[in-house]
């Protein structure tokens, strides 16, 4: 071991008491003085027995760790809507249960829950990521800029809000300044959503951003990979695109998001035709 890496482990408090034997120890046999700690290094520790690993504790200890490759699973973010009884409630007790719900820490700062708004009976289901500054203060989602620029959206594709569309989030409570809700958010608000997809029974779900995408798919997702391509929540296809509001920050994307809403109408046409009504999940 060089003078600089004992001078380096001294500096971390780690006294080099051992040293790498090379070619050279081999064949000239190793010294006592060889061994010896250096002269301002703290006493060595009593003897122990070896330990199982080939590297000496000092040396190991020192090594760095190495991440695995597998990526981490995403923690689940579904729980069930019956372990809580939302499974059985109505629209009015459903929606009564998300404006008075304290399940997370959402509801401290929020100014009222926004459940959903819509057709309660539409083959379209738009699944966004929670509530913003203004549908905190109307209780509606989708109402300010990005509410605009998605009503555009629909009418690109014949669609209407409120006329055989219905429109909902992820969560139902503002993150603080409009962050990203995390996962134990979106687990808690999931049983939520959940029930409203059992009431509407939709033939399709869009997917508005990545943090819909997750919550409805239980894995995750990148959205400039999952375009174009047909998921599925229970047997409900599911399709994936930007949030409105990602949108404004980033024009040019427009088009891939005009490319997707196509995607989702040719797939409407497709389960018209072919009279798939997979109206349960």
């Amino acid at each position: 071991m060089s003078q600089r890496r004992d001078s380096i482990l001294r500096e971390m408090g780690l006294a080099p008491l051992w040293r790498v034997r090379g070619p050279a120890d081999l064949n000239e046999g190793t010294g006592a003085a060889e061994l010896a700690p250096p002269q301002n290094a703290p006493p060595a520790p009593p003897a122990v027995a070896p330990a199982s690993s080939a590297l000496p504790r000092p040396l190991r200890s020192v090594l760095p760790v190495v991440a695995s490759q597998e990526p981490e699973p995403m923690p689940p973010a579904r729980l069930p809507a019956t372990s809580s009884g939302i499974g059985e409630l109505d629209w009015d007790a459903l929606e009564a249960r998300i404006r008075g719900c304290e399940a997370c820490g959402l509801c401290r700062r929020r100014k009222q829950a926004v459940p959903g708004v819509g057709d309660r009976e539409a083959d379209w289901l738009f699944v966004g990521e929670g509530p913003g500054a203004e549908e905190d203060e109307r209780g509606e989602p989708f109402v300010g800029q990005a509410g605009r620029l998605l009503d555009n959206m629909l009418a690109s594709i014949g669609l209407k809000r409120g006329e055989d569309v219905y429109i909902g989030n992820a969560v139902k409570c503002r993150p603080p300044h409009n962050r990203t809700p995390d996962t134990a958010e979106l687990a808690a608000c999931f049983p939520y959503l959940q029930r409203q997809i059992e009431l509407v029974r939709p033939r399709l779900i869009v997917a508005l951003g990545r943090p819909a995408a997750q919550a409805l798919l239980n894995q995750e997702i990148r959205i400039g990979a999952a375009r174009g391509k047909l998921f599925s929540y229970g047997s409900i296809p599911v399709v994936v695109t930007y949030h409105p509001a990602y949108l404004l920050r980033n024009l040019p994307d427009k088009a891939k998001a005009w490319e997707d809403l196509c995607f989702a109408r040719h797939t409407m046409q497709r389960l018209k035709a072919e009279d798939v009504t997979p109206r349960s999940t």
